[in-house]
């Protein structure tokens, strides 16, 4: 009996040293997500893909054109045609269909390949700001806020305008 109030006692200190130890962690948290999409970085980059993808757009629709020219001109001569002429005809028009498929694929590639390296440094800017402020500011940790992080309550001091401040907007 002795020995289980002991190990109780022993229990009891250790619960309650560890929760004291929480209570004395400072925590602040982020909207990483709102931040990132404030900073001016982003606008450019943004009108840099909305441009790029405008192209791509355009380069397809004008094969996509092209294509239904093509069918079109097939369609009317198909009955002046030999069978063989028509069947070349109709690989040609596949063969493009394919061309048309497949350059769609390389640009949304492109396209979120080049996303990627236009996010890249923003996002490590505002890395950095957050570490930077939440370090000078002595925080232990801090969440980010933004939906679908897992961040149910944050009633913490909120970093955000202190960073967008240290980023200079």
């Amino acid at each position: 009996m002795k020995h289980l109030k002991s190990l109780l006692l022993a229990a009891t200190l250790i619960l309650s040293a560890s929760l004291t130890l929480q209570a004395q962690s400072k925590v602040a948290h982020i909207n990483t997500q709102e931040l990132v999409e404030s900073m001016p970085d982003m606008k450019s980059a943004k009108s840099e893909l909305e441009k790029l993808a405008k192209t791509y757009e355009t380069d397809i629709q004008a094969m996509a054109t092209e294509l239904q020219n093509k069918i079109t001109q097939y369609d009317a001569e198909s009955s002046t045609k030999t069978d063989e002429e028509n069947g070349k005809r109709l690989q040609e028009v596949q063969s493009m269909e394919q061309s048309i498929r497949q350059y769609q694929a390389q640009a949304q590639q492109d396209l979120q390949k080049k996303e990627l390296d236009l996010l890249r440094p923003i996002t490590e800017k505002a890395k950095n700001a957050i570490l930077k402020v939440g370090n000078a500011q002595g925080f232990d940790y801090v969440l980010d806020s933004s939906q679908g992080q897992g961040v149910i309550m944050a009633n913490g001091k909120d970093l955000l305008t202190d960073v967008r401040t240290e980023l200079g907007f």
